[in-house]
């Protein structure tokens, strides 16, 4: 197996998988406003891509996406400069997966973002129902293998945990590719995590840790005292298992975190050996956790936390959306400035010239400055209103200068910086 390094930041256009490049939702890419591209005018192309959470990704130069619409799952594949439809792929898929429990009014259809590995030219999909496919982007998206883990290892039904019903929302989590192998987690009793051979399917290993699956939009890398690793959260606790050869999915180091509906869902968001966790519910709080090969040391707590969007560090600086947008100093913890005007669904991309990009509501694209370009209050830079009809649930994708914007409705617009 190859390993490569990791690292913070990546100088590429693509958007290969979950939160980028870099997997933090940073990009190399300037957001456009000083050359006077905000507020951004009319899509230069929409899409109807069927009801979906899923996120999209950008890659040589092609999007691709996910959708249910009658009775069936969509891989969509578009040209990403004008949208044309290059390819879809599609199979036998339920609208919710097959053990899934509330909120159905809120999500339906695929969750999970594709991942695109470039070696091989291979895409990588996982449905609410626990469908993992392998397709061929080379030719056609020719599908390679498939496994559903419902059918393979029996996952069970998530447990009741907090204080309040019971909640299983189907498979959420983007699959991670990771040298030779596609890391997914599956939640099951052999195992939270499993890695499968990116190239065949067949499984590799299996966590030591057998915890359910948390709602976790994806996995996160990080190195810990020399040793690869990879964080997620499981559906009671933070998780950091080994990568590193001889020592694959064993248990590194544990938090206890449990939430009320299960609802782990922001992506743990990596600094070196640091770690930043959150969840509203019981939790209402973001927590920064510094890791080692002896446990995990809390090194503050504040009383702010996300729901679905996964916060974003830049320049020392935590951003974080939840009934508003908090700007939290990275070292202590303290909130430097909070704005309302953002609800549950919401994501945002932090761009090189030091600009937030925030989609959130009902289709709010909001442009906002730094705090280290306005240390002292929220400074919105440019707004546009309502261009959804539904939930923005979908992450906002900034690759090539455009911008993909996507609704739970399958409505996907692409707007030119």
């Amino acid at each position: 197996m190859v390993i490569g390094p990791l690292t913070n930041t990546a100088r590429t256009a693509d958007w290969p998988h979950w939160r980028g490049a870099a997997r933090s939702g940073v990009v190399d890419e300037d957001s456009g406003f000083d050359r006077g591209a905000w507020p951004p005018g009319k899509p230069a192309w929409t899409a109807k891509l069927g009801v979906s959470g899923s996120a999209p990704i950008v890659a040589d130069g092609r999007l691709y996406t996910m959708g249910w619409k009658a009775n069936r799952e969509w891989i969509h594949c578009l040209e990403a400069t004008t949208g044309k439809p290059l390819w879809t792929q599609s199979y036998p898929c339920p609208l919710y997966g097959r053990k899934s429990e509330g909120d159905k009014g809120l999500y339906s259809g695929p969750s999970s973002c594709p991942s695109y590995d470039k070696q091989t030219g291979y895409l990588y999909t996982l449905s609410t129902d626990g469908d993992l496919n392998c397709w061929n982007t080379r030719q056609s998206g020719r599908h390679v293998w498939r496994l559903n883990f419902y059918e393979a290892y029996d996952v069970a039904q998530r447990p009741l945990v907090g204080r309040r019903r019971l909640r299983d929302y189907g498979y959420t989590t983007a699959p991670l590719v990771y040298g030779d192998w596609v890391i997914v987690e599956v939640g099951d009793d052999e195992g939270n995590l499993m890695a499968f051979s990116k190239k065949t399917g067949k499984r590799v290993w299996t966590s030591e840790s057998k915890q359910p699956a948390g709602h976790s939009g994806g996995l996160s890398l990080m190195t810990v005292d020399g040793i690869p690793c990879v964080a997620v959260m499981t559906i009671r606790n933070l998780l950091v298992a080994r990568l590193d050869p001889g020592h694959e999915g064993q248990t590194l180091a544990t938090y206890p975190w449990i939430t009320d509906f299960g609802n782990n869902i922001a992506t743990p968001v990596i600094d070196g050996q640091s770690v930043v966790i959150t969840s509203a519910y019981n939790k209402s709080s973001v927590v920064r956790l510094e890791v080692s090969r002896k446990g995990i040391r809390q090194v503050w707590t504040a009383p702010y936390a996300a729901d679905a969007c996964s916060p974003v560090l830049h320049q020392g600086r935590l951003y974080l959306i939840r009934s508003g947008l908090t700007c939290l100093d990275f070292k202590t913890g303290q909130r430097i400035w909070r704005a309302p005007g953002f609800g549950l669904t919401a994501s945002c991309v932090f761009t090189s010239d030091h600009r937030l990009i925030i989609w959130a509501n009902r289709g709010d694209l909001v442009l906002v400055e730094s705090s280290g370009k306005s240390p002292k209050a929220y400074k919105e830079l440019a707004r546009k209103s309502r261009l959804m009809k539904s939930d923005a649930w979908p992450h906002v994708v900034l690759s090539n200068g455009r911008l993909f914007c996507k609704d739970w409705n399958g409505v996907l617009m692409c707007f030119k910086l």
